[in-house]
């Protein structure tokens, strides 16, 4: 397997300037990327499921745009109230069902809820997600994600590693997958995200990698250096994860899935998805060329 053809996708975060969609499907296009990790739904005047759905199928087949992926919202099933539960779930199933009717649906980047403990700080990230989880909320997890993986075999649905959320770090969210046991639900690795926890909780990210295993169907790529209280977001190539080294692991076990990439920080961010993309495409090719 050759890492140089996997698909490199853009998180929506580059875009959220003010940008149309059909803006958004030709620029992403343009700048050499295969696909676009979409929001979910958009909190926009008048716009309906269908139209927002109907808008993404025209522009990106207008313009050659191979991929749409989905992420947030995901469904909240972390509390106790059980109608709530199932308005999430039901409202999820509507979201697919749709979406199924227009695009080919691949890998979805998926979450089950915010988790934290009452008066966590933000910064305080063991106080947060899996560290405070109870085993009725590993339950309602489960429950609720079988029901979506049965509803949907096709599609892959991968659980992002971040902070406030059951499956925060590649341990938790490996965990959470063998519960579940649908081979359609795996892990959406986002070592950007891990870094933010306190160095004896979580593991270096050639380990986590390996911590995922079969399991990774797709990784978020994003920078940062240490801050005070908390660190702060970077270029790619600019921060304290060797993103090198994390293509070379990668490619090392045959990974076959979407990379995609984030850019969670102000500024011109169409710049930094063309600054992005050129440093991911080189350090791609180096490691194609060196193994």
């Amino acid at each position: 397997m050759n890492i140089i053809n996997n698909p490199v996708i853009l998180h929506i975060n580059y875009f959220e300037q003010g940008q149309s969609l059909e803006y958004i499907c030709r620029r992403a296009v343009s700048l050499g990327c295969d696909g676009i990790e979409f929001r979910r739904s958009r909190d926009i005047d008048d716009e309906t499921p269908e139209r927002y759905l109907d808008a993404l199928k025209n522009y990106s087949e207008a313009y050659g745009l191979r991929y749409l992926l989905f992420g947030g919202p995901g469904i909240n099933v972390m509390t106790d109230d059980k109608n709530i539960r199932r308005s999430e779930i039901d409202g999820y199933k509507r979201f697919l069902e749709l979406a199924d009717k227009r695009l080919k649906l691949t890998v979805i980047n998926f979450m089950t809820g915010w988790l934290s403990k009452p008066g966590a700080k933000s910064w305080e990230y063991e106080t947060y997600g899996s560290f405070c989880a109870e085993e009725r909320h590993w339950a309602y997890a489960v429950s609720a994600c079988r029901e979506i993986a049965d509803f949907a075999p096709h599609v892959k649905f991968a659980f992002e590693t971040h902070m406030g959320y059951l499956h925060d770090l590649s341990g938790s969210a490996k965990k959470l997958c063998d519960m579940i046991d649908r081979k359609n639900f795996g892990i959406n690795l986002d070592y950007g995200n891990t870094v933010y926890f306190a160095p004896s909780v979580i593991l270096p990210l050639e380990e986590s990698i390996d911590e995922c295993g079969d399991r990774l169907f797709y990784t978020h790529m994003k920078n940062s250096v240490p801050g005070s209280p908390r660190r702060a977001p970077t270029s790619l190539s600019g921060g304290d994860i060797n993103h090198r080294a994390y293509i070379r692991k990668l490619r090392s076990t045959g990974f076959d899935g979407f990379i995609g990439i984030e850019a969670p920080r102000p500024g011109d961010r169409e710049w930094f998805a063309a600054e992005d993309l050129a440093y991911l495409k080189s350090i791609i090719a180096d490691c194609a060329d060196t193994q």
